[in-house]
């Protein structure tokens, strides 16, 4: 190992998943050193991210599955993550193959998938301002701030009057009243924002958020991003609304000059490869995905395709962009949380993607692999992995074992019978 340059060696650590990079750092202590630095850290990422390989697709139901990006084949459930427990948790967000799990307001966490280090948050209880007020919806969202080198978790908590006014739907101009705390996952601390701007209190409608997971902001930019949805009756068209993780400050975000199609349209926002976008959806027929190529630069925004006409897709009820294909000419579009399909936008052509053993409906995330440390935690969480998995490698040996032989037993007792029966 000495006689080979340390650059052929950081290139092909490179090359590896993160699984295979893990056990090399038991081949030396430079290399374990080497292995565990923040700059291969972040080149590995990059590396990843730029020739779009280790990436995986999240699906995300009562339980959380994951399926790889270069075969899109077959899902495999994500067990014994620090929440697991039979089902009920939620990835959040992902950013930088880190994910943010939520299996009840008191019960969240920050977890590696590749590593299998995690840290579960503390959280303080929501305590609505006055005796009226009761919590209604609770929005999250999970970003990246890159000045300071921290993860944050933004929590907004809506507060509805018990009697059932004053519900959200912005009627009087009334609205909701909110708190808005941001955990620092560096500092393990929350800090309550103050000075929330108006367009927040019309943030929430009914069904709305609910809906789609639109409730769970995207990570863009600097910023985590929700859609505070139009009020007609009001005059207020839909609003891009960030939160930026850098100052912990809200801002609302210039919208793409839409085309007038003769027809009411809705707008949700998204992510495509570390870019904002957002989906115009014309009364559930046709949507139109735009990009912000430059973030924040209003003339950035780019049509990149109108999705319509595919036979055996009637509506597009929802409809979001996860990730182009190597070949950059086709995009993967997660449906009406229940397909996943490849859209050629050339050809104006559509192929659904057959993903065995997931769930039947669901909403998607983008995963990287990654070596990214989480604070407080070591590197042991992936080798009690391994040894987990091949515990349950040898039980499913065992029953497939077990089930053969049981067959053979029935066939063999079938024949003594048949034996029987003719003498």
């Amino acid at each position: 190992m000495s006689k080979i340059p340390p650059e052929i060696i950081t290139d092909i650590l490179l090359q590896l998943p993160v699984k295979s990079v893990l056990r090399f750092r038991s081949l030396s202590k430079p290399i374990c050193s080497l292995i565990d630095g923040p700059d291969f850290i972040n080149l590995h990422l990059n590396h990843s991210i730029t020739t779009k390989s280790n990436h995986s697709i999240i699906l995300k139901e009562w339980d959380v599955f994951t399926v790889d990006f270069d075969t899109l084949s077959a899902a495999v459930e994500v067990k014994h993550h620090p929440l697991y427990a039979g089902g009920g948790t939620e990835v959040i967000g992902s950013v930088n193959g880190l994910v943010f799990l939520r299996h009840s307001e008191r019960n969240i966490a920050v977890y590696n998938l590749s590593t299998r280090e995690w840290k579960k948050c503390y959280v303080p209880e929501i305590e609505p301002p006055r005796r009226d007020l009761t919590t209604g919806y609770v929005y999250y969202g999970f970003g990246y701030d890159a000045v300071c080198d921290d993860y944050k978790v933004v929590r907004m908590a809506q507060f509805v009057r018990e009697d059932g006014g004053g519900g959200g739907d912005g009627a009087g101009g009334l609205g909701c009243e909110y708190e808005v705390k941001v955990y620092s996952l560096k500092n393990d601390k929350w800090k309550k924002i103050e000075g929330l701007p108006i367009r927040l209190r019309l943030l929430s409608k009914p069904f709305f958020h609910i809906l789609h997971r639109r409730g769970y902001g995207v990570f863009a930019g600097h910023a985590v991003h929700w859609i505070a949805p139009q009020r007609r009756q009001l005059g207020i068209r839909d609003c891009v609304l960030g939160f930026d993780v850098r100052d912990d400050k809200f801002f609302e975000l210039s919208q793409p000059d839409y085309e007038n199609k003769g027809m009411n349209f809705q707008v949700d926002v998204g992510v495509l490869e570390g870019n904002l976008c957002v989906m115009c959806n014309y009364d559930h027929v046709c949507v139109d995905v735009w990009v912000m190529k430059e973030y924040g630069v209003k003339e950035s925004w780019s049509k990149i395709c109108s999705v319509q006409g595919i036979k055996w897709m009637s509506t597009f009820m929802f409809l979001r962009p996860l990730v182009y294909s190597k070949d950059g000419d086709k995009l993967l579009l997660e449906v009406n949380d229940e397909k996943l399909m490849w859209y050629d936008w050339k050809n104006k052509h559509a192929k659904a993607v057959k993903i065995h053993g997931g769930p039947s409906s669901f909403g998607s995330e983008m995963y990287v692999e990654s070596l990214i440390r989480i604070n407080g935690s070591d590197r042991d969480g992936w080798k009690k992995q391994e040894e987990l998995d091949e515990e349950e490698k040898r039980k499913a040996d065992r029953q497939k074992r077990d089930d053969f032989l049981s067959v053979g037993f029935k066939l063999k007792l079938v024949e003594i019978l048949e034996n029987i029966h003719l003498s």
